[in-house]
C-alpha cells in the first residue's frame, strides 16, 4: 500500500500509519480541543425538519450537546416538527417532548431576534434555500446550509449579495469531502505524483432504489430541485472542483427522462401503476412510508396538514427531471471533466478516473452491489448513508480501491483509511468540523471546509448544464452573472468584519414557500 502527504507538508516527518479507525487518525478526522468549562453553547435553529435535519438534530442532541443547543425549529408542518421535539426531548434523558419553539417561515426573522439564534441550520426544499439564508443573513445570524446552495442564478446573486453585506458567515456542507476514499484521492493528486492533471472522467450510478427515490418526492420537479444535475451533482461538481483545486469555465449538457415517468413505463407495457407506494403491495419501486417507523411519522402522518407524498409513483406524471445525464465541464488550467450520472442503475457506487502528465489516478467506490429485496420488498434508500448497508455480493462486493499508476510502473494500490458512519465514513466528520470548528487545534491540510463560494462554484456548474439542456448549446459560466468571481479564492476569507449588530437586528416579516 502505498501513502501520499501533500506537497506542502514536511517531506521529513513520519507518515501516519493507516488506520481501521478515524478515531486514532488526526489526519483523517482532525483533532479538536475540549470546549472552554465557561464558554457557552451556541444557539441553533432547525429551519426545514424533514428527514436530512435527522442528522443535525442528532448531533446537537448528542455527541455535539456540549458545545451547540437547538432553541428552535421552524417548518410549515407541525407533524414535523413534534417528530423531532419528541426526538430531542428524549435524547435529553425524559419520556416528554422538548416543547422548544416553533415558527413558520414567514416568521424567521422573529424567530432569530425572539430566540437569540446565532446560527440558522437550513434543511428545507432546495429551492427556499436562498430565501431562508438571505433573510437569515440579513437578520443578523450565521448560516449553515445543506447542498445544493441554491437551484438557480438568481439564487446565487442573492445569497452573494447577502453574504457581502452582512459578513456574516456561511457554511456549505460537502459531506462527501470529508469521506476518506476522497480525501484520499485530493491528497494524490495534490502531491503530484501524477502530475499535472489534464482530464477526469466521472460516472456515478444510483440504483433503482435509490435513485427511483428522487422520482418519488419534491425533487421529481424542477423548478423545486434544480433536477439531479444541481441537487445530487452539486456533490460531485464540488469534489472535482475541490480535488483540482481549479475553477469551472465552460459547460455543455446532454440529458433526458428516459426511464422513469409515465410515458416511459407505457412505452415498457407497465400497465396501470399505483398512485403511491403504501399500500402498494409487492412493487420493487413501491415505498411503503409505514415500514419506516420515521418516515410514516415524519411524512404519512403529516399529510393532512398540507397534502405533500412522500411516497408518490417514480412512474406517474408530472416528471420534469432526467434520469440520464451526461456533461462536458472545460476547467480554467486546461482540465476538462466527462461527467455521467444514471439513476436507474442495478448497483450503487461511482469511478473517477484522473489523468496527468505523468500517470492516472483510478477511484472505483461500490456503495451497493445488489438490490436485495426481502418478501416485503424492503431495502434502505441509500447505501452511502448506512455503513455495511449491502449483503455480501461475490461478484461486486461493497468495497472501495484507489489505484495509482505512474508512465513506466506497475500500478499501486493506496490505503484509504476507514471513515465514521454515513457518506462513505464523511458524515461524523464534517459534524465535528461545523460544531467544533473554533475548537480545531491544526488547520485542515486538505481544505475539507466548505464555503458560500464553494456553493457558488459546485451549482455553477449543474445551474450552466441546464441552461446547455435548455438551449442545447455550451454554456460560459461567466454569462450566468452568479454576482461573484468564482476565482476570486480569498473572496471567503476577506468579506467586512461584524459590526456588533445582534441577532435579529432587523426584523420584517416575508412569506417564504412551505418546506417538505
Amino acid at each position: 500500500m502505498t501513502e501520499y502527504r501533500l506537497v506542502d507538508q514536511n517531506p521529513t516527518a513520519p507518515l501516519p500509519a493507516s488506520s481501521t479507525s478515524t478515531t486514532v487518525n488526526p489526519q483523517v478526522v482532525g483533532e479538536f480541543a475540549p470546549p472552554p468549562a465557561d464558554q457557552p453553547r451556541r444557539r441553533y435553529a432547525v429551519a426545514g425538519t424533514g428527514h436530512r435535519a435527522g442528522m443535525y438534530v442528532a448531533a446537537l442532541t448528542g455527541e455535539h450537546a456540549d458545545v451547540g443547543e437547538i432553541v428552535a425549529w421552524l417548518d410549515p408542518n407541525p407533524a414535523r416538527i413534534d417528530y423531532y421535539d419528541n426526538e430531542a426531548g428524549r435524547a435529553g434523558g425524559g419520556d416528554a417532548p422538548a416543547r422548544l419553539p416553533r415558527y413558520t417561515p414567514d416568521r424567521l426573522e422573529r424567530m432569530i431576534a425572539e430566540q437569540r439564534v446565532e446560527t440558522v441550520i437550513v434543511t428545507s426544499v432546495d429551492r427556499t434555500h436562498a430565501d431562508m439564508v438571505d433573510r437569515s443573513l440579513r437578520a443578523g445570524a450565521d448560516v449553515v446550509v445543506e447542498k445544493p446552495l441554491t437551484t438557480d442564478a438568481e439564487g446565487c446573486r442573492r445569497i452573494v449579495r447577502a453574504v457581502a453585506d452582512t459578513g456574516n458567515d456561511l457554511i456549505m456542507t460537502f459531506n462527501y469531502r470529508y469521506a476518506p476514499r476522497n480525501s484520499t484521492l485530493r491528497q494524490v493528486i495534490a502531491s503530484g505524483v501524477i502530475g499535472e492533471i489534464t482530464s477526469v472522467h466521472f460516472e456515478w450510478v444510483l440504483d433503482t432504489m435509490h435513485g427511483a427515490d428522487y422520482f418519488r418526492r419534491w425533487h421529481r420537479e424542477k423548478h423545486n430541485s434544480g433536477g439531479l444535475l444541481v441537487h445530487k451533482a452539486s456533490h460531485h461538481f464540488d469534489l472535482v472542483n475541490w480535488w483540482l483545486d481549479d475553477i469551472p469555465e465552460r459547460v455543455y449538457a446532454s440529458a433526458g427522462l428516459r426511464f422513469y415517468g409515465d410515458a416511459n413505463a407505457a412505452a415498457r407495457g407497465m400497465g396501470p401503476r399505483p398512485e403511491r407506494g403504501t399500500g402498494a403491495g409487492a412493487d420493487p419501486f413501491a415505498l411503503d412510508l409505514r415500514d419506516d417507523p420515521r418516515l410514516e411519522a415524519l411524512y404519512l402522518q403529516a399529510e393532512h396538514h398540507d397534502g405533500y407524498r412522500r411516497d408518490q409513483d417514480p412512474f406517474a406524471p408530472g416528471i420534469t427531471i432526467e434520469d440520464n445525464m451526461s456533461v462536458l465541464v472545460d476547467y480554467r488550467r486546461g482540465a476538462t471533466l466527462t461527467y455521467s450520472l444514471n439513476a436507474h442503475s442495478p448497483w450503487e457506487g461511482y469511478r473517477v478516473s484522473v489523468n496527468g502528465t505523468q500517470g492516472r489516478a483510478e477511484l472505483s467506490v461500490v456503495e451497493r452491489g445488489h438490490i436485495q429485496l426481502d418478501d416485503d420488498g424492503g431495502v434502505d434508500l441509500d447505501p452511502s448513508a448506512l455503513p455495511g448497508a449491502s449483503a455480501v455480493d461475490q461478484v461486486r462486493p461493497v468495497e472501495d480501491r484507489l489505484v495509482v499508476q505512474k508512465h513506466w510502473n506497475r500500478a499501486e494500490d493506496v490505503a484509504i483509511p476507514d471513515g465514521i458512519g454515513g457518506h462513505g465514513g464523511g458524515d461524523a466528520i464534517l459534524l465535528k468540523d461545523i460544531f467544533r470548528r473554533d475548537l480545531r487545534l491544526h488547520t485542515d491540510p486538505l481544505g475539507r471546509a466548505a464555503g458560500y463560494l464553494d456553493g457558488v462554484r459546485a451549482v455553477a456548474v449543474g445551474i450552466a448544464a441546464n441552461e446547455s439542456l435548455r438551449t442545447a448549446q455550451p454554456v460560459s459560466i461567466t454569462d450566468l452573472q452568479l454576482g461573484v468571481c468564482l476565482e476570486d479564492r480569498t473572496a471567503e476569507h476577506s468579506r467586512p468584519a461584524r459590526e456588533g449588530v445582534p441577532p435579529g437586528a432587523a426584523v420584517s416579516q416575508r412569506d417564504t414557500p412551505s418546506h417538505q
